[in-house]
């Protein structure tokens, strides 16, 4: 994998001083895709975790907006929610794409960018705008590198995410990164790291990878549900692995966190076995090869497959 210079990370709008502080979020949202992305600029933590950037570089949250490099089918997945779900659903406000804003868009963002709730219905709209430029030119470079800037990068995890039980722990602080140690933290912009008490259990992924139906959006949605099945099936049958343990470690992927693209997944995941019996089919003179197979597929992974 090519490493991203810095030059780069500046085309794709990665890198410059964080503009507005998470905690005033609410008082100063984004209003534009440049904005946004600032606001979450983990362009710094390149310089000593190269290895972890690499292995994120190659994972869908690098391009959760975009999807696989190849074909931008998450992209395409934006367009036919607004195609074939808002213009159709009568009370959702969608007659044309450029009324699309943040509530609408949170139906596949809250999953794909929670951090877009940062952000005023100008940058839904813009995001709108490059996704179906995106359709109509797919060769042009400049709007592929916009939708890529929006991602699950760094700060989603160690700082927005860091925290679920905030009026216990209080919210995540703007100039903090959340790990699992506590002290100083070698980044001018993020001077102090704390450890996160969700940072290696599997509820700091269940933030996205979801109960089931999205109850608190006013069209809820059901797409990911492989935490609501990890905690009420694999949990309660005395599982004992949480997703970092199997999708990170075990794996050896790291912060690459594949899933069913990945062969060490795959292999970790579902146990086949395949029994073929070959014979001859005779049909009066005529004789025909065939065979009967007996495939029995047992899933060993800690939730329900597939997902999403």
């Amino acid at each position: 994998m090519k490493r991203i210079s810095k030059k780069m990370l500046l085309a794709l709008g990665l890198v410059g001083p964080l503009l507005l502080a998470h905690a005033n979020a609410e008082e100063q949202k984004a209003k534009t895709i440049a904005e946004l992305v600032a606001r979450y600029d983990s362009s710094s933590c390149v310089d000593c975790h190269m290895k972890e950037y690499d292995e994120w570089n190659k994972s869908l949250h690098a391009r959760s907006i975009f999807g696989p490099l190849e074909v931008g089918r998450t992209a395409a997945t934006f367009i036919t929610t607004i195609e074939n779900g808002l213009k159709e659903w009568p009370h959702s406000g969608v007659k044309t794409r450029e009324d699309v804003g943040v509530k609408h868009l949170m139906v596949c963002a809250k999953c794909h960018l929670p951090q877009l709730q940062d952000a005023e219905d100008s940058v839904a709209r813009e995001i709108v705008q490059n996704l179906y430029a995106f359709a109509e030119d797919p060769e042009d470079e400049e709007i592929k590198d916009t939708l890529l800037s929006l991602n699950i990068n760094c700060l989603v995890c160690h700082n927005r995410n860091a925290i679920t039980h905030k009026w216990t722990e209080g919210y995540p602080d703007v100039k903090t990164v959340y790990g699992s140690k506590t002290g100083p933290h070698d980044d001018p912009a993020y001077p102090t790291m704390k450890a996160s008490t969700i940072m290696g259990e599997s509820i700091l992924c269940g933030q996205c990878h979801g109960l089931g139906p999205n109850f608190e959006l006013d069209n809820p949605t059901q797409c990911a549900t492989l935490y609501g099945s990890h905690l009420f099936a694999y949990i309660p049958d005395g599982g004992k692995h949480t997703c970092q343990e199997c999708h990170m470690r075990k794996s050896g992927l790291g912060h690459d966190m594949q899933a069913y693209r990945s062969p060490e997944m795959v292999k970790m995941a579902l146990d086949v076995e395949v029994e073929a019996n070959a014979f001859q089919w005779r049909d009066v003179n005529t004789m025909t090869p065939a065979a009967h197979l007996l495939v029995e597929i047992t899933n060993k992974a800690g939730h329900a497959i597939p997902d999403g």
